[in-house]
């Protein structure tokens, strides 16, 4: 590829549109359901996927669980998203969001991956 056509896709992909917005993980084997919000949803599959294969992930309940019944058990779905360009305060807008998912699908329990108190932060 000559130095222009670089040049020219680098601009392209500095140009496209960013979504922030909230996704959720579905194991298909037991229902459970693991939420998140992120601030830029472009590869977020895949950045799941290199954290929970490589045993890195934060949330230790799915991480077991991914050991356990494999990628394959596992669907990505976006439940919101919007673009970054209306938003001035990223981390309080996820917060935001975050807490309404939780409210509104409980994913508490044998219903999901997170713990109670996580409404409260």
């Amino acid at each position: 590829m000559d130095a222009k056509r670089k040049k020219e896709l680098q601009q392209q992909y500095k140009e496209m549109k960013t979504y922030y917005g909230v996704i959720q993980l579905e194991n298909d084997q037991n229902g459970k359901i693991f939420i998140d919000t992120v601030p830029n949803l472009k590869n977020r599959w895949s950045y799941y996927v290199m954290s929970l294969d490589s045993n890195r992930h934060p949330n230790k309940m799915l991480q077991e669980e991914w050991n356990i019944f494999g990628k394959e058990h596992f669907k990505y779905h976006v439940l919101f998203e919007k673009p970054n360009t209306d938003v001035t305060d990223m981390k309080f807008e996820l917060k935001q969001l975050k807490k309404k998912w939780l409210e509104k699908l409980q994913p508490f329990d044998e219903r999901g991956y997170h713990k109670i108190e996580e409404l409260d932060k």
